[in-house]
């Protein structure tokens, strides 16, 4: 059975290296081969989604939505424009290490996607191409789960399959004496040398790479607290990507100390959520709705279509009279990148307002307006509904709340005061039942993630079962006649590593785990730091885009493959060296 556990692992390598075959779809075959080769039987394949730790992570996971929709990330991420005064490289590392310190408690994933559009939106206002924020930002996500337990699922997972092993699940904060000096070094080996290793891009044509950016035209409504206030107020405080203010029908650049006037118009370009946030807000807002169609009580937001064929070409909103036509009101265009110069913003540097600008072939329109009216649209065939947007404002007032059930049920879990799934689950229907998150938003969790882990539980307890883990480690005893155990405790990591590259963290994980164990025991030492050192290995996944975090960011910043080797292998090789003199250090490898 050993020959076979070893094919289901290089199985299971190239499973899901297949990047066509959904991860989901691989996971289930590689359960379903498990009970058919006779490795595993179906109740001991199918044992890991009863597994504490897997409903852990669901809660862990619905949680960190509860603080995306409350504004908590956000707000923290807001706050690190502050740093940019004392420079650029200040401000890099200020938000690598709030980056990090998220993640150490919530999902590296979650975190990532929160600080994504803060830090494309400040990217400009502090000096620095976002092609140089947005790899480390990932980096620093996946380092800030080296630390505590509940950092990321691997680290679950892996403490999971230790107490299957009999080595005992990792304390809460057992991997913070190694994680902590790991996470500061690589930050500061980011910050030093991360913008060098990294080519600049032009910003210019890359926003719609990762997903579309709209051009809108916001005012201060009657009143506005932001009247005779400077720019960074909207651009910095609120997180609006202002990229010129109209005034007197002259553009002038967007200088954070620009002091607005209730008349100006300010122009506004970003994603959607960017510019329906402006909707959300009590001092600004989009011209068109406010001017045009002041009651949107029951108003719907919908992207639509200009196709070749629309009448529309060539003719701008306001020679249309689009309002009165259609009873709908364009909130913002989207033009494709290789056009935006040339024609919208050349509009406005003109002093024209947006409502002037030609529409053209390919043109996306942002419109609200009744549904009645927008399925008139659609049946006209001059514009093709692409569907409804969702949006919903964050619950900043319930922010706190949310922070302090998140910390309750984290403190409970880790403390062990009750069983962490219960703790997470708590927590959970606790966020739902404040009002901090839907529950339709708490539930839309990523459940490949789940499928995934319950099914490499399996692997590794077949890999266990079957004395594969054991045989491989004694192919790795003559090395330690070379290196000793600190030099097969480097290899076990260096493999660990490698596996991340074609398989996820928590894969690689649980693959090298029982073969890091049965190499301690051959060679008479403790199993647990090779076994620590297995978990915190898979965190250091930096060579490829493969890794959740790096994925998010590889489309935003436009970054290739050899970006990633490139600042990867200096961060990959710094990570190995600590890890292999500091583990011993804090978790001794004593005979036993």
């Amino acid at each position: 059975m050993v020959a076979v556990a070893l094919l289901m692992v290089v199985f299971a390598v190239v499973l899901f290296a297949i990047e066509r075959i959904p991860m989901e779809v691989s996971s289930l075959t590689l359960l379903v081969m498990l009970v058919a080769t006779g490795l595993l039987t179906a109740e001991e394949a199918l044992a890991g989604f009863s597994s504490e730790t897997v409903m852990f992570i669901f809660a862990l996971l619905a949680m960190t939505q509860g603080l995306a929709a409350t504004g908590v990330m956000r707000l923290i991420g807001l706050r690190l424009t502050a740093f940019a005064r004392f420079g650029p490289r200040t401000f890099v590392a200020a938000m690598l290490t709030a980056v990090c310190v998220c993640s150490s408690v919530a999902s590296n994933t979650a975190v990532t996607a929160a600080f994504l559009p803060i830090v494309i939106a400040t990217a400009a206002q502090v000096g620095v191409p976002k092609g140089r924020l947005l790899m480390p930002m990932a980096f620093a996500s996946m380092l800030g789960g080296t630390i505590f337990l509940f950092g990321t699922s691997t680290n679950l997972v892996t403490s999971a399959a230790m107490a299957d092993l009999g080595l005992g699940p990792i304390g809460f904060a057992e991997l913070a004496p190694m994680g902590l000096p790991l996470a500061a070094a690589s930050i500061a080996l980011l910050t030093l040398f991360g913008g060098r290793l990294l080519r600049a891009r032009d910003d210019t044509v890359d926003d719609a790479v990762a997903d579309r950016d709209f051009v809108a035209e916001a005012v201060l409504t009657e009143g506005s607290r932001l009247a005779g206030k400077p720019l960074s107020r909207v651009t910095q405080g609120l997180g609006i990507p202002v990229v010129g203010v109209v005034r007197e029908g002259r553009l002038l650049p967007p200088e954070p100390g620009h002091r607005l006037a209730a008349a100006d118009h300010l122009v506004v370009r970003g994603r959607l959520g960017d510019i329906l946030k402006v909707r959300s807000l009590r001092s600004l807002q989009l011209w068109a709705e406010l001017v045009l169609r002041p009651d949107r009580g029951s108003h719907v937001v919908v992207e639509a279509w200009v196709p070749p064929t629309s009448a529309l070409v060539g003719r701008s909103v306001r020679r249309l009279r689009f309002a009165d036509r259609y009873g709908l009101v364009v909130l913002g265009l989207h033009r494709h990148p290789a056009l935006q110069r040339q024609d919208v913003m050349a509009t406005v540097e003109r002093g024209e307002p947006l409502r002037a600008v030609p529409l053209a072939e390919g043109d996306v329109l942002l419109l609200s307006g009744p549904e009645e009216r927008i399925r008139h649209v659609a049946e006209e065939g001059d514009l093709a509904v692409l569907g409804a947007v969702d949006y919903d404002r964050p619950r900043y007032d319930r922010a706190a709340l949310a922070l302090l059930i998140f910390g309750a049920a984290v403190a409970t879990a880790g403390l062990q005061l009750v069983s962490p799934a219960i703790a997470g689950l708590a927590g959970m229907l606790a966020m739902i039942a404040t009002g901090c998150v839907p529950s339709r938003t708490a539930f839309r969790v990523d459940w490949r993630i789940i499928i995934l882990i319950a099914s490499l539980l399996a692997l590794g307890r077949a890999v266990e079962k079957s004395g594969a883990g054991r045989a491989v480690a004694e192919g790795l005893i003559p090395l330690a006649e070379i290196a000793g155990p600190r030099g097969v405790l480097a290899v076990v990591m260096l493999l660990t590593v490698v596996l991340s590259v074609p398989m996820s963290n928590q894969a690689a994980a649980l693959v090298v785990l029982p073969i890091a164990v049965h190499a301690a025991m051959e060679l008479g030492v403790d199993p647990r730091p090779f076994a620590i050192g297995t978990c915190l290995a898979a965190s250091c996944a930096f060579l490829t885009p493969l890794e959740p975090s790096a994925a998010l960011v590889f489309g935003p910043g436009r970054y290739r493959f050899a970006d990633f080797l490139r600042v990867g292998t200096p961060l990959t090789v710094l990570a190995v060296l600590l890890l292999t003199f500091g583990i011993p250090l804090v978790w001794p490898l004593e005979a036993r």
